[in-house]
């Protein structure tokens, strides 16, 4: 696990998120997702290199259905931004290191 990136349950999920100081970026992943077995990895880099202006959480869809539902997420992997416990952002599928920095970059830069 990086360290900058923290895995959450549903319970943790309004103090981690919610009414998180900082903008908050949720990885919703599931252990059965190929797909999510190649973002783990671009996860932990981002996490590293942002854990000064952002924190990253870590979400398997499985076991938390409730944040799953308030995020409305529907495939995985799937990226949401939340900042003031609003969500600001979001996209789901496998995506390149150039695209997750960006859709990062142009949230935290809009705010």
């Amino acid at each position: 696990m990086s360290k900058g990136m923290i895995n959450i349950r549903d319970a943790e999920f309004e103090m981690e998120v919610l009414k998180s100081t900082q903008p908050v970026l949720i990885y919703f992943w599931a252990s059965w997702c190929g797909p999510c077995q190649l973002m783990s990895p671009l996860v932990r880099i981002v996490a590293d290199s942002y854990s000064d202006r952002l924190k990253v959480v870590k979400m398997e869809v499985d076991p938390n259905p409730g944040s799953v539902k308030q995020c409305d997420v529907e495939g995985v992997p799937a990226f949401r931004i939340v900042q003031d416990g609003t969500l600001v952002a979001s996209t789901e599928g496998a995506i390149g290191k150039d695209k997750l920095i960006n859709f990062i970059d142009t949230c935290l830069n809009n705010n």
